[in-house]
This record gives C-alpha cells, structure tokens and sequence, in this order.
C-alpha cells in the first residue's frame, strides 16, 4: 500500500496462517464415515433400484395396483419395461453404469414429457421423484456400483471392458 506509510511487499508485513489444530475425535469420525462411504453406496443403489423396480411392476403386472396396466407397445409400456428390467438389475448391482445411464434418461425425458409442461416447478408439476431418480441414477452412472454387487463379484476391480477402476468402486 502506498501513502500510508505501509509497506505491504516486506517479508515481515505478510500476514501468517495459523498453523491447523489437529483434532483426533475429528480425523477419526471422518475416517469413519471415509470406510463405509463404498457401502453406503451401495445401499442408496440397492434402494433406488428396488423402488424404481416397484414402478415397473406396477405398469406391467399391475402389483402393487396403480391404474391399468398398459398395452404392449406404449409408451408406458416402454417405460414399465424400462423399469421393470433397469431396476432389478441396479439393485443387483448387474451392468449398473449402463442400466443407469438408460434409467437416467427415462426420468429426463419423462419429466420434460409429462411433468414440465404442467409447472417450471418441480413440486408444483409432481415432478419431484423424476429429477431426484433422474439425478441418482445418473449419479451411479459415474459412481459404479459399490463393493456389495454382481458387477464387483464378476469384474472386482476392473469395469467389463478391462478398465482398472479406483478401489472401493464397482
């Protein structure tokens, strides 16, 4: 600075950080959290495809009931069947990225289809579930699997086309 008699360019005017605290009840939580994060993974994989696994159900075979079951070759059929498949094998943990990425797309689109015209708001056009679906599945597009499922006991650590993958991903 200049005018003010303070010269900012001097070794002694920088200011020095406060060296870090080392908090051991801290290192050891996040550690913690660090271990099972792959797990947990794997659970929210397990979770959403089984939920999403329940909409097909529900479109093709009418279980649990939800309206009529749609005709073969629809567009609901599509999706039911979309579903149906995309979900079972995401909770299996089988071709995950690729059943994702499909799975991903639908809600996408769905919501622009069905749920955007009604309200640019989500919660005002019902379109909560679609984006949250959407934003999960496309989410363990890039995140695999986890260690609990088929495609970590198939390939362990390394993706179907013989890509080396980080530990801890399937």
């Amino acid at each position: 600075m200049t005018g003010t008699g303070i010269d900012m360019n001097r070794p002694e005017a920088r200011a020095v950080a406060a060296p870090a605290t080392y908090h051991p009840a801290t290192s050891s939580a996040r550690a913690t959290v660090d271990r099972f994060q792959p797990y947990v993974l794997s659970i929210l994989r397990i979770m959403a495809g089984l939920l999403f696994c329940e909409h097909g159900t529900a479109k093709l075979f009418g279980f649990p009931p939800h309206g009529a079951i749609p005709a073969f070759g629809e567009l609901e059929w599509f999706a039911g069947t979309i579903e149906f498949t995309g979900g079972a094998l995401v909770a299996l943990g089988l071709f995950t990225r690729p059943a994702a990425f499909i799975m991903s797309g639908e809600m996408a689109i769905g919501y622009f289809l069905f749920h955007a015209p009604k309200s640019f708001f989500p919660l005002l056009s019902g379109g909560e579930a679609a984006v949250l679906y959407c934003f999960v599945f496309l989410y363990l597009v890039f995140a695999g699997a986890g260690p609990l499922s088929v495609d970590a006991l198939l390939w362990g650590n390394r993706s179907p086309d013989g890509a080396k993958r980080n530990p801890g991903s399937a």
